[in-house]
């Protein structure tokens, strides 16, 4: 009989790319019918937020001792300063007739599968609700109104997911990225309240089932067909350092019976041409349900201060995906590349601050040009339990040589491996052309016939260590960029792995990028500002 874990890693097994052929996507892109990358609700109360674009005095490194920062009172001005450094637009870019926006959180092909809501009981803020947030537009739509005071006014964000709008492009693969950008989002959620003086905390515990009947997700017939959304993360948001009160979901629940609910769904796509089952089949297996709340204790960890410590919303806003490279730059510093593997390290500053479980993923890197730093793979375990574990898996061929860093850092191959980079990302000259790429080893099947919606989790905290990376590299002077195509089997070849007890999940590269000086680069929120008569 097959089982929930047997689904998932048969989907997973059908998904990856092999050297002779790709997981099953569109023969062709219907341009026309692209998915609308703002979801909006027709029939709803809007509610605006203050104009986006203000600045905080702290700086990138200040969010490395998050408790050193000076909390800013909860109101519109600043959750609507949260809620664009989380999910807002960062600028447009403009080639000829053609015109598309960029955002602080990444997403896989710029289509943008995550949405967010804010959830408040806190009647000194908003009205009680549920809000879905606009970022075009940087407004509420009002979703709900509920009935009846709460006990322990607070604030929620919770994160879905629009599996079409990845699948429009991706295939059957689409469902691996939209778990990818809910992990860049957490991390970007967890970065953006840091900046206030703020911590959001992931109320793990909670199940998809609870999620969905929360946000709305749950209303069938608020929704186009194959456009629904799937709910993936609950957040409490915390605006002081007092011990925080045990989540009551009861208590939630009881306000959600009584709410009244506004608005429908527009659609996001004329046709859906392709049909993805195996994608709905996947999301059903890999439901999560309530489980038992986990916190895990973190490190202190001291990070040397970034090469460019910028102010935090700055770096924030000018996040970008490097598309190309250039291969003849100069290395980059030994002091910056350190630093971003210690930022990857389990410790107690954001969005780490947002993480509820032990590390279950491990980093092996491509180094091309890094100064003092002998190009070849290397590894960084984010477990040093994990180190025996992987020695046993990989190949026997391995040096394991430990490098004079404060954390664990083994070279494994000596040697240029530029070559091999490109070949396993795809043929693609990001990963040869950077610095330095990476593959995101993950603990597979033990977390997945485990608990088969940890397959989620595993693919959560690879984006989350990737919007680090992201962030990081900008703090560094450089650029960074997510890989979801790779040749996950020739991958584990080249590790000498044998089964499927580790699986790389994501890749990424960081370097130095060439600039296309075709492409214009337009304010974010040019279209919300006055005009003149």
């Amino acid at each position: 009989m097959s089982t929930s874990s047997d689904s998932v890693i048969n989907y997973h097994q059908r998904t990856k790319h092999q050297l002779n052929a790709y997981a099953k996507g569109p023969e062709s892109l219907d341009w026309d019918d692209q998915p609308n990358p703002f979801r909006r609700f027709s029939g709803c109360e809007t509610v605006k937020l203050p104009m986006p674009g203000a600045d905080l005095n702290c700086l990138f490194a200040d969010l490395d001792k998050p408790e050193s920062i000076e909390p800013q009172p909860l109101m519109m001005d600043n959750l609507g300063l949260l809620l664009e450094l989380s999910f807002g637009l960062s600028a447009w870019k403009q080639f000829g007739p053609d015109r598309w926006a960029l955002r602080c959180n990444p997403s896989s092909g710029n289509l943008h599968p995550t949405e967010a809501y804010l959830v408040s009981t806190d009647a000194n803020l908003i009205a009680p609700g549920v809000y879905h947030y606009v970022s075009h537009d940087h407004h509420l739509e009002r979703r709900s109104q509920f009935i009846g005071v709460s006990e322990n006014p607070a604030c929620y964000i919770g994160l879905s997911s629009i599996h079409w709008r990845e699948a429009w492009k991706y295939g059957e693969r689409a469902f691996r990225y939209c778990q990818h950008d809910i992990g860049h989002a957490l991390a970007g959620l967890s970065y953006a309240a840091a900046c206030l003086g703020w911590r959001i905390e992931l109320l793990s515990e909670v199940s998809d089932a609870e999620i969905a009947r929360w946000l709305g997700l749950d209303r069938d017939s608020d929704f186009v067909d194959h456009e629904h959304e799937a709910p993936d993360l609950f957040c409490r948001l915390h605006v002081n350092r007092q011990a925080p009160d045990s989540f009551n979901a009861e208590q939630l629940s009881q306000l959600q019976q009584s709410a009244t609910w506004f608005g429908q769904a527009e659609r996001l796509s004329s046709r859906h041409f392709y049909r993805w089952p195996i994608i709905d089949e996947v999301a059903v297996a890999a439901q999560k349900p309530a489980i038992e709340a986990e916190r895990q204790q973190m490190p202190i960890l001291q990070l040397a201060v970034p090469s460019h410590n910028l102010a935090a919303s700055q770096l924030i806003r000018q996040r970008r995906s490097a598309q190309h490279f250039n291969g003849k730059a100069e290395s980059i510093p030994l002091a910056d590349f350190q630093r971003m593997l210690s930022a990857l390290l389990p410790n107690t500053k954001p969005p780490f601050t947002a993480w509820n479980w032990s590390p279950q993923v491990h980093l092996v890197f491509f180094v091309h040009r890094v100064e003092g730093l002998e190009p070849g793979m290397y590894l960084l375990p984010r477990d040093a339990q994990a180190v025996p574990v992987l020695k046993q898996a990989c190949s026997k061929d391995f040096s394991w040589q430990k490098m004079d860093t404060a954390f664990e850092f083994y070279q494994l191959v000596a040697g240029n491996v530029r070559q091999a980079a490109k070949t396993l990302s795809c043929h693609q000259p990001i990963a040869s052309d950077s610095a330095f790429s990476l593959g995101m080893l993950a603990d597979f099947s033990d977390n997945v016939e485990t608990e088969a919606w940890r397959y989620r989790r595993l693919f959560w905290e690879c984006g989350l260590l990737g919007q680090i990376l992201y962030l990081e590299a900008e703090a560094a002077g450089v650029r960074g960029t997510g890989i979801g195509c790779f040749f996950d089997d020739a991958v584990h070849g080249v590790l000498g792995l044998q089964d499927n007890a580790w699986q790389s999940l994501y890749h990424f590269t960081v370097g130095v990028p060439a600039d296309d000086s075709r492409l214009q680069t337009l304010p974010a929120y040019a279209h919300l500002m006055p005009t003149e008569s």
